[in-house]
Parts: C-alpha cells; structure tokens; sequence
C-alpha cells in the first residue's frame, strides 16, 4: 500500500427500507401491524406504491462488491446518474457511516466536502467554524491560525467572519467550508457536488486549488460531480457508477462517453418507440405512412439524449410506408423551453430520396456542430408522403435534447449567433 492512497475491498453497503419513517411511534407501529397481517401499509399517501413488495424484501444495497484502488496523488472522478450510489461511496471512505460487507484501508488523512455547512454550527461565526471544522479535521489551533489568512481570502467572507454562519447563502457557506478542507492539508480530499452551488468564479478557484493540492503536495483527490465539463479538466481517470456497481475504471474521456450515451444503465435514453407512448401530442392522417420510432445518436453513434456543445449528432427516423413514394418528406424541428422553433431540417429542402418502397425504412439527418447554448430543447419530428398537404404524422416534442458545456471548446459570443438561436455548419439528411 506505499503509492496507495485508498483501497477498497469487497465492499457493499445494505440498507432496511420500509420499517421505521411515519413521523409518529403511532405510525410506525400501525405499519408494522399491518405488514405482519399481510395487508396494505395505511400508512402510505395515496398512489404511493410499496417498495418493500417490489424491492423483494426489506432490504436494499445501495452498493455491491466495490473493488477500487486509488493512488497517491490522483485525481479521481467519480460519475453516476442520480442514486447509482456516489454518495453513498464517499460517505463510508469519510466514516459517516461504515460498509456492511468488505474492507476499506486509507493512507492518511481524509478532510470530506459532503453536504453545504458540513461540521459547521449554524450559530457560530464564520472564524469560530474554522477553527472548530479544522478540529474536526484533526487539526491543531496553532496550524489553523497559521492558516487562517489564506482560508479567509480564498472563501472571500472577510468582511462577514465575525457573522454568523446561519445568515451566510449557501454559495458562502460552500466558499468557506471548502476553503477550509482544502488548506488544511490533507492526505485525501473528499469533494461532492456541493461545488456547484458555488458561481463559476468559485468553481473556476476550486478546480485550480483541488489541481494545486494533488500536483504540489501528492494529494488524492475524490471528485463527484454531473458537471461533465469540471471531471474532464480536472480529472485524467474517472469511475462510473450505475446501481450501486462499478461499471467503468479508466481513462476519463472514456467514463464521460459511457456516462453520456446512456449505456452506463439498462435505461436508455434519447430513444423511443412512438406507438407504446399514448400521452405524445401526435397528430397527422396516418393515411400514407407513420413514425414508428425516434432516436438521437451522438457523433460515435450511440443513443443518447446529451451531446456537448459544438459535437455533431444524428436524429434518426424508422417509419412505415404504406406504398411506393416519389422523394417523401421526412422532417424535424429543435424547439426551446419556451415552445419557439429554432431549427427546421426538412428533407424536401436538402436532398431527393427518388423513389422510397413500400415497408419500413429509416432515414436520418447527420447534424454537424449546432452550436446551441447549454439547456434543454425538444425535438418535433414529421412525414408526409408529397411535399404538399396535410402530414400522414407529426409527432410534437417527442425527444429531450441536453445541450451541455464542454471544455473542449468555447462559448460563441451572443451577438455572432444567429437569430435563430445558434450557428449550424451544415446538415444533411440520408436514407438508410
């Protein structure tokens, strides 16, 4: 274990669900009495479905035999979707709470940035926190003083240490509790999302120190964020997480294409089969033809619903044709938030398909760099089989579309943008 910061072996963690969580001694007993007579738990709000019924019994893991080795000095990013088990992760390496099965060994000592005001008292002020969180990371009063200086400029609460902690904004108490965990030395930094409460000025100063504390003083760094961007730059391995498992150990570039494309999960996005989705705003006279399915492929072909700013993407179309057509029309529009239509791509404008048989067929447009701001968009989609008339099926928003920043390349200044809302390259549609 000498170039070995952390090492976890075997390690799983259960949790019993379902026993205790009414509020009320009166409630948890009347549950509990319900469930041994094998009926339905009172207790439950309406439309609340039993987990323990479906869980298969009263028992969950939220991890399952983790086997991960860190090394000293390493930047490691940790990703998953929401409860693939990160946190969970990071509290047992911080001591929060311990693994049910499984050994964890740490090299040094672990400072942890869980939670916004972690070991912070709400009544104390802002120097008082310090002082007290840099006890609780084992620290001496003489090396918090010698500190004290940097943490207070680096969190920028001069003006507000003599505060109480309790009226400081939540961006405050993350400056400030990072602050603290990161000048203090430790052997192994513990971040969590809380970073991103923090503007990006902050979060630019984080990413610069957390680099600072793994280059200068051979620290590790443990990184959990969904900010794809900050894993990139700051972490060169990175760990996915998908139900509680590892599913990935490598290269980061590899972990985020994992990650993004949705294969990380047996739940796919950025796909779906139209007809098994009755609540789709779906209109058309379904005489000649209809969508039958509606996929979004990133620039290595692979469904998924997130593509980074400035990477060029397909939108794929499967449809069944009821006959034989000259160049049928195929189309789809990228909407914002707000329902306003930013881009049309309509096969008819960019292409001639000639004769298209009867039976299924699949044409899709390849998209090269739209270079739409970070945010949510739909997708709308439609065919028609001459140019001219009503559609045989338009499927309104039938597709979210995650446009999200990438370090890779940088923000269009707004006034170059293009009414419409972004700066297309080029597009064209074909016929598979």
């Amino acid at each position: 274990m000498s170039d070995i910061a952390i090492k976890l072996e075997n390690i799983s963690k259960r949790y019993r669900l379902g026993l205790v969580g009414t509020n009320t001694l009166r409630g948890d007993l009347q549950a509990w009495w319900y469930r041994m007579r094998g009926l339905e738990d009172p207790t439950l709000r309406i439309g609340e479905e039993n987990r323990l019924d479906k869980a298969g019994g009263d028992y969950i893991w939220a991890l399952r035999d983790i086997n991960l080795d860190v090394k000293q000095g390493e930047i490691l990013g940790i990703i998953g979707k929401n409860g693939a088990g990160k946190s969970t992760l990071l509290k047992l390496l911080s001591r929060v709470t311990g693994p049910t099965t499984g050994q964890i060994k740490v090299n040094g000592r672990i400072a942890s940035l869980l939670e916004v005001g972690t070991g912070f008292h709400p009544e104390l002020t802002g120097r008082e926190n310090i002082f007290l969180n840099g006890a609780i990371l084992g620290m001496t009063k003489n090396d918090i003083r010698r500190k004290l200086d940097e943490i207070v400029d680096f969190a920028g609460v001069a003006k507000y240490l003599e505060t109480p902690v309790k009226r400081y904004s939540s961006g405050m108490y993350v400056r400030l509790a990072f602050a603290v965990a990161a000048h203090l030395e430790p052997d192994i930094l513990v971040v969590d999302e809380v970073l991103a409460v923090g503007d990006a000025e902050f979060q630019k100063k984080a990413i610069g120190k957390m680099k600072d504390v793994s280059k200068g003083g051979g620290r590790t760094v443990l990184f959990v964020s969904h900010n794809m961007g900050s894993i990139q730059k700051l972490c060169k391995k990175a760990v996915v997480l998908s139900q509680g498992k590892i599913v990935f150990f490598g290269q980061v570039d590899e972990a985020i294409d994992l990650y993004l494309s949705g294969n990380d999960t047996e739940n796919v996005r950025g796909e779906i089969i139209v007809d098994n989705y009755i609540k789709l705003e779906r209109t058309g006279t379904k005489r000649n033809g209809k969508i039958e399915k509606v996929s979004i492929l990133n620039k290595k072909g692979k469904v998924s619903d997130t593509i980074s700013i400035n990477d060029n993407f397909t939108i794929q179309i499967e449809a069944d044709l009821f006959d034989d057509f000259k160049n049928p029309e195929f189309g789809a529009v990228i909407s914002n938030k707000k329902g306003e239509r930013l881009h049309h791509f309509v096969s008819t404008w960019m292409t001639d398909f000639g004769k298209v048989k009867k039976g299924k067929v699949t044409v899709q447009i390849d998209i090269d760099s739209i270079q739409l701001y970070p945010s949510s968009y739909k997708i709308s989609v439609w065919y028609r089989a001459y140019r001219t008339g009503s559609s045989d099926d338009f499927v309104e928003n039938v597709l979210n579309l995650e446009i999200i920043n990438s370090e890779k390349y940088k923000y269009i200044p707004f006034n170059d943008f293009k009414a419409n809302g972004g700066v297309l390259k080029s597009a064209k549609w074909k016929l598979l």
